[in-house]
């Protein structure tokens, strides 16, 4: 008799999270002998118990932990290294191998939205992991990008220095940061909006609310606009081929 297999997702605050859902309904749809659960965890520390788990065979990895799970990974995939982040663990022989599916997703979910006009620069909001995976696709893309964050050092710019003149080089905004996420839906990233035009793609990695309030003021301008659902659903899928491969 074959036995249920096991699956799970690694982060913090997790409870609000799309891939117990998704993956929860996925094995129900489909008559699959398959559980999903979340191991929600206040510190990398932690992580070693949870690696090391029986039965388990295999792990999404989420936010704040996508960058610092590699140091207790066994082994991790040419595409991952070349990002350093990993969103994705598949357990072989006891050990764990990291892969990142959010490339994937990003890129199959960003392509319908600029093939009629591909903008030159994008302006990535955040500097954590999840810009990673973004900056890796742009990259391929031949767009050039610069990164915003709270902090100097960190990347290009940060937030105060944002103006018409930088707003209207970037066609493209992709919010990379966790701001606006539910529940604090009334919060958005410091950009100055009002230089937003019909010429903007925005393009939000957050998928709860639907619309962030980063997406709902630059609609309301006249901007493009993507929650990241599709993305979220495109990585998921990738996923459950690594596991099953």
């Amino acid at each position: 008799m074959k036995k249920s297999r096991k699956f799970g997702l690694i982060g913090k605050n997790i409870d609000y999270s799309f891939s117990k859902k998704y993956f929860s309904e996925k094995f129900k749809k489909e008559n699959l002998d398959c559980t999903y659960s979340n191991f929600d965890i206040e510190n990398i520390s932690q992580i070693e118990s949870i690696l090391k788990k029986n039965g388990i065979s295999g792990y999404n990895v989420t936010i704040p932990y996508k960058q610092e799970i590699i140091k207790f990974l066994d082994e991790i995939d040419e595409v991952a290294k070349a990002i350093g982040a990993v969103n994705t663990i598949k357990k072989i022989d006891n050990k764990n191998i990291g892969f990142n599916t959010d490339i994937i997703g990003f890129e199959k979910s960003l392509i319908p939205l600029i093939e009629n006009k591909k903008p030159d620069s994008a302006l990535i909001l955040g500097a954590g992991g999840a810009s990673k995976a973004v900056k890796y696709v742009l990259k391929k893309l031949k767009i050039n990008y610069s990164t915003v964050s709270r902090k100097e050092g960190k990347s290009e710019f940060i937030y105060e220095n944002l103006n018409d003149v930088l707003i209207s080089r970037f066609k493209m905004i992709i919010n990379c940061s966790p701001v606006g996420t539910f529940p604090n839906i009334n919060k958005c990233p410091n950009i100055p909006y009002k230089h937003l035009t019909k010429e903007h793609v925005l393009y939000d990695l957050v998928y709860n609310p639907i619309e962030s309030l980063f997406l709902r003021r630059g609609r309301e301008l006249g901007c493009k606009t993507k929650n990241g659902l599709e993305m979220l659903e495109i990585q998921a899928n990738e996923s459950w081929s690594i596991w099953n491969n």
